[in-house]
């Protein structure tokens, strides 16, 4: 597998464009595509919150019941979420636009928003974006990296990454592209993100790895607690590459799967790392743990804590924080039996650690050194828990002032 330059555009046969349409932003693109020439196998994952964007239910319901995906129409904003009819005539309004604009049929368009919840989407002025969209796209990289600027609402930075691997002798190629910095708690995948691959894969093979794949990768990252009401995450493949099409487990599955890992798990802590006001990537590593889902609960609990985040933060090295959410996460466990350590990642001093607990007690450790460490822009937290072999790892942010700044008049 190669990292390479790129995003939704970089596998074979995909288009994308970003353009302003002034849904709710002025002077800034608001507005994304991404098309497949040719029809695409597509797979999703939706938010677990009972409240439910119509984008969401119309995307649930192309997925598992159209033969085939071509487009997605994005714009960021307003949500439409909580609109009631209006809303859902909206999603079947952009279908029919973006179908009409490319000549594809209706029920290969998926659409997606984010945003301000319970605002109306201006119908005029998404169907003219639509129209420039199909107008300008493209399948250059400054295509792909225009639609992930066009999707970020509160982001500081466009999220996107592309990687190559060989399946039966085949290049493919897989792509990706996400936004999200608040209300980021999911439980199935991120706020919104898609993926384009020029693999061929069955519709079943390819729901199976990505509903497998998000449970460590976007399921395993939170900025504030919230589960949003628009979580989307789709995954488009075209067969372009002409391999033998994956229709069982196997060698080529597992090739493939190694692939969307990385992608998902690179998206997710670009992500994390860049949750309204933070400073830092804050991340857990729950390793000796007794079940995977014990490791996961524990390495969640840490990142989820307002009061850890806060002394991330703070560069303080504040452990008993850490050691009080691993306490009411829910796992049983011995408290003297569990080692804690700080991690850096700086280029600069080569990921050095400091043992900050264990035997029930605090380490003797270097204050200096470790508020050295937690201002990082990268911060570890590694949890032994010397139960059995289980690990995890999740993926937050440092809690600052601005986080409240930001969200205090997000309407506004």
């Amino acid at each position: 597998m190669k990292q390479i330059e790129g995003g939704v555009t970089a596998a074979k046969g995909f288009q994308a464009a970003g353009v302003e349409a002034g849904i709710k932003y002025k002077n800034r693109r608001d507005m994304a595509l991404i098309y497949s020439t040719a029809p695409c196998t597509a797979a999703g994952t939706f938010t677990s919150n009972v409240v439910k964007a119509a984008p969401v239910v119309w995307d649930k319901k192309i997925v598992e019941e159209s033969p085939a995906a071509r487009a997605v129409v994005v714009n960021s904003g307003i949500a439409n979420a909580c609109t009631g009819k209006q809303g859902t005539d909206c999603c079947a309004a952009e279908s029919r636009c973006a179908a009409e604009a490319l000549g594809i049929s209706a029920d290969s368009v998926l659409v997606a928003s984010t945003g301000v919840i319970g605002m109306q989407l201006p119908l005029d002025r998404l169907t003219e974006g639509i129209r420039k969209l199909a107008a300008v796209k493209s399948d250059t990289l400054e295509a792909g990296s225009d639609a992930a600027r066009a999707i970020m609402t509160t982001d500081t930075v466009p999220k996107e990454i592309a990687v190559t691997f060989e399946i039966s002798g085949k290049t493919v190629t897989l792509g990706g592209m996400c936004k999200g910095s608040g209300m980021i708690h999911p439980n199935m995948c991120t706020m919104l993100g898609f993926l384009t691959t020029d693999l061929k894969i069955s519709k079943p093979m390819l729901q199976k790895a990505l509903r497998a794949d998000v449970v460590d990768s976007f399921n395993m990252i939170s900025v504030d607690g919230d589960t949003s009401t628009n979580d989307t995450l789709l995954i488009l493949a075209n067969g372009l590459a002409d391999n033998e099409e994956i229709a069982s487990e196997g060698e080529a599955y597992d090739t493939f799967r190694e692939a969307l890992r990385f992608v998902t798990t690179w998206l997710a802590r670009k992500m994390a790392g860049d949750g309204e006001g933070a400073t830092a990537l804050f991340e857990t590593k729950v390793t000796g743990a007794a079940t995977k889902e014990d490791a996961r609960t524990l390495a969640k609990a840490v990142i989820c804590s307002s009061l850890t985040k806060a002394a991330i933060f703070g560069h303080d090295a504040n452990f008993g924080r850490i050691l009080c959410a691993l306490g009411y996460s829910g796992v049983q466990f011995d408290p003297e039996n569990v080692d804690l350590y700080f991690q850096g990642n700086s280029s600069l001093w080569e990921k050095d650690r400091i043992h900050i607990y264990g035997n029930g007690v605090a380490c003797d450790y270097s204050e200096e050194e470790a508020t050295r460490i937690l201002s990082e822009p990268e911060v570890t937290v590694l949890v032994d828990m010397h139960m059995g072999d289980a690990e995890a790892t999740a993926w937050g942010c440092d809690l600052s002032y601005d986080y409240v700044k930001i969200n205090a008049d997000y309407r506004s």
